[in-house]
């Protein structure tokens, strides 16, 4: 540490900081435009300009070194006046068009421009036009004559996307940020560099010019998509969502938002939402009320219940709903005499209760990891935040290897690449295992006796894991939904022990962990989501989501619900309508509160930030009062919260985990080197959850139009 005077105060800091760093330290505010916490240092603004004692000129505040009793004035005359100097050099070619900015009111430059801008201007010379240009569905580029070249949006894309898709051309008034070739912008991050533009020259092309920011009311909440569980800040203008924007945490988040959490919204707001309960009568679809809705479905069950007992009725829930909701559906059926409940609809396994799977780290840690292996894991597409996490690792040094089928661009280096078809990924990770085991001197769980190359692969793998320290085995979503799952965690649970790797799950869902901890999975004799699916029902409850899309049995679904004398889709849309008998209209997250538990199993609750839409309801609320007209007792809730407290496992006394003697990645299962018969079901990054797949923008994007299969082997 050194000692440093920032404006007359002594600050302490580390040595190799720079002097804004120490500003930060000390609350002090430095006017800046290029630099950001999560980016390189560009010095290319100069608005940072300070005051340093013994300096003859002002120096960047950002680009420059403390050293022991260095002196720093932010606000002398001299700092002032040069930072005056560069906001007049920064206006000179500004098209000051503010009024029709969709920036205004949140705009970096206008702000310092009220306190280092002057009244006039004294350059009378043509200002320069840049070209518009067309990158793509989500980020518009129509006015980049507004861009002061600061270059966050090229360092964002090469150091934290991974992908350099912006870049500066020409020099001088002609230089302009472009993508070159007539490129769009693809990155699954891309939104970010709204974010992050200190002016309007980058803003989001589904909001243009749709709201004032000032006419907006920010409301938190958490997004219902992959496991990160990203904090999010909804903008909300007359009781309809018009933007989502990152909240700040450092231990979920950061600072940034996939752009499926970002742009999803959409969905919200799209003639698909279903906002009427619906009866199918004579292949009619006709508009009821909440009343004979509900009543039609308890009388139906209950009717179905005496002909062919309860163990024909069941429910299949989306781990994208949230714990209250996924509590209720569990209860509903147990109180009614069924244990035919689960969220596993993409699983092609389904073992005994062991634990609650989750990532086995904190998501924080991710970042600091000197060895990865990832199985089974378009790792980019499939957790765009925990890819970039890991992505910094690579940045400092982390090796990454991985299992797969596909060598996947996951937009950082990959030090070794096992690719296998994934019906033989036991084989190829007990050859890592063997590798291992060779290497220690011990027995091998057991032999992958795959060929020279894959052995070879194995074997480097085996080497990098067993070198380093801060290491992890990260099982994705096509290991997770694989037929041999129970063996590839047995397998990567011996690999930890023997290498000192923690072993956990990517996990898939807003709330696959949640789903766990709720109970939504059959009980003694309950039938699991596989066999529901193939058609042993004559009542089928289907919470949030849509078999075709959302399940293992794909387009077969509809033909396993022929039995089925009723199928009841609570969902916010108008969806599952061609073997539906009821549609009753459910709140999406964002009109609703509930409770979301990420892959490391911090709980997050959230409430509703607009009114329901029409005569939708909350499923909580809808399955409470399903429940009275069944006449189960236990279902005298008054709020999502009063559910909440029924949930075992969750944390108590102001804690934000959930309880550690619950999650549990160990496995008692036998290895089973018997290769798989079928695929490992998984979902396109834009086909995830029916929201997503509502979204026109992200289906309009190149992952949304070109859906890559996760099954697919190349050499």
């Amino acid at each position: 540490m050194i000692e440093i005077e920032l404006d007359g105060k002594k600050v302490d800091i580390v040595e190799g900081s720079m002097i804004m760093h120490a500003a930060d330290k000390a609350g002090t505010y430095i006017p800046h435009f290029c630099y950001h916490k999560k980016l390189s240092i560009a010095a290319s603004c100069r608005m940072c300009l300070v005051d340093v004692e013994k300096m003859p000129k002002p120096m960047p505040a950002c680009a420059t070194p403390v050293t022991q009793g260095m002196i720093v004035r932010t606000k002398s005359e001299k700092a002032i006046k040069a930072q005056k100097s560069v906001m007049e050099f920064l206006l000179i070619n500004h098209p000051l068009d503010c009024p029709i900015c969709d920036q205004g009111g949140e705009c970096q430059l206008q702000d310092l421009a009220v306190g280092y801008g002057a009244s006039s201007s004294r350059y009378e010379e043509e200002k320069r036009v840049v070209p518009v240009k067309d990158v793509g569905p989500l980020i518009s580029m129509q006015e980049m004559s507004r861009c002061i070249h600061c270059t966050r949006c090229v360092r964002f894309g090469q150091e934290v996307a991974g992908v350099m898709e912006l870049g500066m051309s020409h020099r001088g008034e002609h230089a302009q940020i472009e993508t070159f070739v007539g490129n769009s912008v693809d990155s699954e991050l891309s939104g970010n560099m709204i974010d992050i533009c200190p002016v309007g020259a980058l803003t989001s092309k589904p909001f243009r010019y749709s709201a004032r920011t000032w006419e907006l009311s920010r409301r938190k909440s958490v997004s219902p998509h992959d496991s990160t569980g990203a904090n999010l800040i909804v903008q909300v203008k007359n009781h309809k969502v018009m933007r989502v924007v990152p909240l700040e945490n450092e231990e979920v988040n950061e600072c940034w938002l996939a752009d499926r959490d970002r742009f999803s919204y959409e969905a919200l707001n799209s003639e698909e939402r279903l906002t009427s309960p619906l009866i199918k009568q004579g292949g009619v679809w006709k508009t009821v009320d909440w009343q004979t809705a509900l009543e039609y479905v308890a009388n139906g069950l209950k009717q179905i219940k005496s002909e062919h007992g309860a163990s024909s009725i069941g429910a299949l829930v989306s781990p994208h709903s949230t714990l209250e909701e996924l509590h209720l559906a569990g209860a509903l059926m147990r109180g009614f005499g069924s244990q035919n409940v689960d969220y596993r609809l993409r699983h092609a396994e389904f073992a005994a209760f062991e634990g609650v799977r989750h990532l086995g780290t904190s998501i924080a840690a991710l970042s600091n990891l000197q060895r990865v292996l990832v199985v089974g894991s378009n790792l980019r597409k499939d957790h765009p935040l925990f890819a970039q996490r890991i992505r910094q690792a690579a940045r400092m040094g982390c090796a990454l290897n991985a299992i797969n089928s596909v060598a996947h661009d996951w937009a950082m280096p990959v030090a070794n690449s096992l690719l296998s078809p994934s019906n033989h990924w036991v084989q190829a990770l007990a050859a890592v295992a063997a590798a291992i085991a060779a290497e220690k001197g011990v027995t091998a769980p057991a032999e992958g006796g795959l060929n020279e190359q894959v052995s070879e692969r194995a074997k480097a793998i085996a080497q990098s894991l067993l070198s380093g320290e801060r290491k992890a085995i990260l099982l994705g979503n096509a290991a997770a939904h694989h037929e041999k799952a129970s063996s590839l965690l047995a397998l990567a649970n011996w690999i930890g022990a023997q290498t000192g790797a923690v072993v956990g799950y990517l996990t898939e869902a807003a709330n696959t962990v949640g789903a766990q901890l709720a109970g939504a999975m059959p009980g003694p004799g309950g039938l699991n989501a596989g066999q529901m699916l193939s058609g042993h029902l004559k009542a089928v409850l289907l919470l949030n989501n849509e078999p075709e899309f959302d399940s293992a049995a794909g387009d077969s679904a509809p033909s396993g619900f022929s039995k089925a004398q009723m199928v009841v889709t609570l969902s916010p849309f108008k969806s599952n309508m061609a073997f539906s008998d009821v549609l009753l209209p459910i709140a999406p997250f964002t009109e609703t509160s509930g409770t979301f538990v990420n892959a490391e199993g911090r709980v997050q609750s959230f409430h509703a930030v607009v009114k329901p839409l029409g005569e939708t309801r909350p499923a909580w609320k809808v399955l409470r009062v399903l429940a009275n007209l069944l006449g189960l007792p236990g279902f005298e809730f008054d709020s999502s919260q009063d559910v909440l407290k029924q949930v075992p496992g969750l944390p108590a006394n102001g804690g934000t985990h959930v309880s550690s003697g619950l999650l549990n990645n160990l496995s008692g299962g036998a290895i089973d080197l018997t290769p798989a018969s079928v695929e490992p079901a998984v979902a396109a990054i834009y086909a995830l959850d029916s929201i997503v797949r509502r979204a026109t923008s992200l289906q309009l994007t190149a992952d949304g139009r070109q859906p890559v299969s996760a099954n697919e082997v190349t050499a």
